[in-house]
């Protein structure tokens, strides 16, 4: 019986780490547990109820006021303690680029456990952009026994960082397993979205523009711009809505109502579930965002995505003509948006094309990569 752990602390984590720890718990051959960290911890909530998770470890991080630090110091010690004291596995599963992924793949190195980092290899070349999440994956590439790659992309990066070849597997990303999951769940789902701040809004006949912002890299003058182009734009285009779930931190918050909150178009709302997300991607015209993972779902919907970045660690998506860079500038998302708003041949092309990032087997790879071992 092989003993594997999965750890996820935030959201994004526990959204693309489900599907994986539900069938590896499923596996008579792998004596499987789920740790979470909790360094997101209502949002993470969220995820394991949506999924029917249950954690057999919970080490409960999330303080108010928590930086960086106190994130890693937390989780480091943690995992320590839990290996040492409570259960040792032979591999530990981490995901993508979190405060958490780094500082259990630490702890997992100094406890002499190997590594399998799922959704490994992908790169924007700039340690500080996004921060400090750049750093998070290059960092944890270079301790990892096991990389579960989504694209040729990030395979071809992690062989250039002198990863060996046998160590890399090829998946595609376990978010399309996810979008796969809940798809039954959103039939039948206009009752409860009337629960969620979305009460009218696909029920009018009005097309809406879904916007998510959260980044470090973009609070202060960055959000200024952004809050100042959604107004521009909703100002001119008063026959879209505009929809932002605004995420609780203060520095979003506060440019956020400031500039937007009069605007009769546009719809500030409480931070969405994910099947309510999912459901107003689905649902939506176009996706405004400065979100990673985002940027792999919506174009699994066919909707088209501008992102609020000036890099992204995403780039096969730019490149299949899925997603489009625009930055914080207010001059490039206005002209971006109204772009696919005026020209319905452009946005066919976005919306219509490959999506690179898989099929939905993903988590079936991973598995049986693990039952070989």
């Amino acid at each position: 019986m092989k003993k594997v752990l999965t750890v996820f602390g935030t959201r994004p984590e526990g959204i693309k780490m489900a599907v994986l720890a539900k069938e590896l718990n499923e596996e008579k051959y792998i004596d499987h547990k789920i740790c979470v960290t909790a360094q997101h911890r209502d949002m993470l909530d969220q995820v394991l109820e949506l999924f029917d998770i249950t954690p057999d470890f919970d080490l409960d991080i999330m303080q108010h006021g928590q930086d960086l630090t106190d994130v890693t110091n937390r989780v480091l010690s943690g995992m320590r303690d839990l290996f040492k004291n409570t259960w040792k596995p032979d591999l530990v599963l981490i995901h993508g680029d979190t405060t958490t992924c780094f500082a259990t793949a630490l702890a997992a190195f100094y406890a002499g456990i190997k590594i399998g980092h799922v959704e490994a290899g992908l790169r924007t070349g700039d340690l500080r952009s996004p921060f400090p999440e750049e750093a998070n994956r290059v960092l944890v590439s270079r301790i990892a026994t096991y990389h579960f790659a989504p694209t040729v992309k990030n395979v071809e990066n992690l062989l250039d960082e002198g990863v060996m070849e046998e160590r890399i597997i090829q998946t595609g990303n376990t978010v399309i397993d996810s979008l796969k999951f809940i798809a039954h769940k959103l039939e039948g789902f206009s009752e409860k979205i009337r629960n969620t701040g979305l009460p009218d809004l696909l029920e009018n006949g009005r097309k809406f523009i879904l916007i998510t912002g959260h980044r470090r890299e973009n609070f202060g003058d960055g959000f200024i711009h952004i809050c100042a182009a959604i107004k521009e734009l909703a100002i001119t285009n008063n026959t879209f809505d505009f929809v932002y779930p605004v995420h609780m931190n203060p520095n979003v918050q506060k440019p956020v109502r400031e500039i937007l909150a009069e605007l009769p178009n546009v719809h500030l709302i409480k931070p969405l579930q994910y099947e309510d997300f999912v459901y107003a991607m689905k649902h939506s015209y176009l996706v405004l965002t400065d979100s990673g993972g985002v940027q792999e779902e919506a174009p699994g919907l066919g909707k088209p995505v501008l992102v609020m970045r000036d890099t992204t660690e995403r780039p096969e998506a730019v490149e299949a003509g899925t997603v489009r860079l625009v930055g914080a500038d207010k001059g490039n998302i206005v002209s971006g948006v109204q772009n696919l708003i005026d020209d319905q041949e452009l946005y066919d092309q976005m919306s219509e094309a490959h999506n690179p990032y898989g099929e939905g087997d993903s988590v079936r790879k991973i598995v049986k990569f693990i039952l070989e071992l």
